[in-house]
C-alpha cells in the first residue's frame, strides 16, 4: 500500500455524491490513519471513511429485527424462522399474483423471491410474506 499522508489521493465514500470517489487527503489521524478528506468532485469535505472496510451483509449474518419482535428469541436468523414458517404450513404451494386471493399460512411461490409463507393480512390489499432472505409486504386482491 502506497505512503499516506496530507496532500495525497485516496478512495473514500463521499457522504454528498453517496458514491466511492477519488478524494485528497486534509488531516491524518496517524502516520497510517488519514482523518479528514475532500472530494475532489464535489469538494465536501468530511471523516474518511474506507471503501474496503465495508462490511458485505448476509442473510447468515443478519437476525431480523421484526423476529425478536415476533419471537422474543434473539437467536433465529430468518432462514431459520422461514424454514419453522414453511413446514409449519398445510397449504400447498401458489403462484404468487397481485390480482391472487391469500390469507395466513398459504404457501406462495413468487418469480423474484422464491418460495414465501403469508405471515400476515396488514389490510384488505396487503399481506406480510416470510421469505428466505427478507421479510416482505405484498400486494394481493388487485
Amino acid at each position: 500500500m502506497a505512503e499516506l499522508s496530507v496532500g495525497k489521493e485516496v478512495l473514500s465514500q463521499c457522504n454528498k455524491c453517496k458514491l466511492i470517489l477519488a478524494h485528497i487527503i486534509v488531516t491524518m489521524k496517524d502516520a497510517k490513519t488519514a482523518d479528514k478528506v475532500q472530494c475532489k468532485t464535489c469538494k465536501a469535505t468530511h471523516t474518511f471513511k474506507d471503501p474496503s472496510a465495508k462490511k458485505a451483509k448476509t442473510s447468515v449474518d443478519k437476525v431480523i429485527k421484526t423476529a425478536k419482535a415476533r419471537s422474543g428469541k434473539t437467536t433465529e436468523t430468518i432462514s431459520e424462522l422461514w424454514n419453522k414458517a414453511v413446514n409449519k404450513s398445510t397449504s400447498s404451494a401458489k403462484d404468487y399474483s397481485i390480482k391472487g386471493s391469500f390469507i395466513t399460512g398459504d404457501l406462495i411461490d413468487h418469480p423474484t423471491f422464491g418460495q414465501g409463507v403469508v405471515e400476515k393480512l396488514i389490510d384488505s390489499n396487503k399481506i406480510e410474506v416470510i421469505f428466505q432472505d427478507d421479510y416482505r409486504t405484498l400486494m394481493h386482491k388487485k
